[in-house]
């Protein structure tokens, strides 16, 4: 059974000393010391099992994973969140669950972007319709509607490549991280 709950106590600084030095001698951790002995006063209490809790609906946002970094990775960690105008926790947690789930994360400042991007485009689109109904009612095109039509296409190619250069960015640095996604 996977150890997921904390049993959290004070002790004075002698007490505290003499369990390090315990656990120094015994060549285990304090707390691998401390569950041993809970464990030897529990089995004292009797086999009586607690009754078995439904996990409510809240516990997955308070669920704690604590991790440790090396000094450099915890660095490129902070980098990388800053990059993205995310605390670091939760760039953390972002880029885990994109791995377990196979996603590729998209933040609040990309998303953004790409809407703005989709709001120009569906604009145009409908600068773009009214030029073709003109057209296919047999109306005439003055020379500088012709060339804004060239115009407007441009653009639409420009912003298509673009969101496509955007989208493979950003699939791309949450594989290797911003410094090498040549954003």
């Amino acid at each position: 059974m996977a150890a997921e709950a904390f049993i959290h106590l004070r002790v004075t600084q002698e007490t505290k000393s003499r369990l390090r030095l315990l656990a120094q001698r015994e060549k285990q951790s304090e707390s691998a010391l401390l569950k041993q002995v809970l464990g030897v006063v529990l089995r004292g209490v009797g086999d009586e099992a607690p009754a078995a809790r439904e996990p409510d609906a809240g516990a997955n946002r308070q669920a704690r994973l604590s991790i440790r970094l090396q000094a450099g990775d915890h660095l490129l960690l902070r980098e990388r969140a800053e990059a993205r105008s995310m605390p670091a926790a939760t760039y953390v947690s972002v880029l885990v669950r994109a791995h377990l789930r196979s996603l590729s994360p998209l933040p609040k400042g990309e998303l953004l972007a790409l809407k703005r991007s989709i709001a120009e485009l569906a604009s145009i689109g409908r600068i773009i319709n009214q030029i073709a109904r003109v057209a296919n009612e047999g109306g005439s095109l003055p020379s500088t509607v012709r060339e804004e039509f060239r115009a407007m296409l441009k653009i639409c190619e420009a912003l298509r490549d673009n969101t496509k250069a955007l989208v493979k960015a950003n699939v791309t640095s949450w594989r290797v991280g911003h410094a090498e996604a040549n954003l």
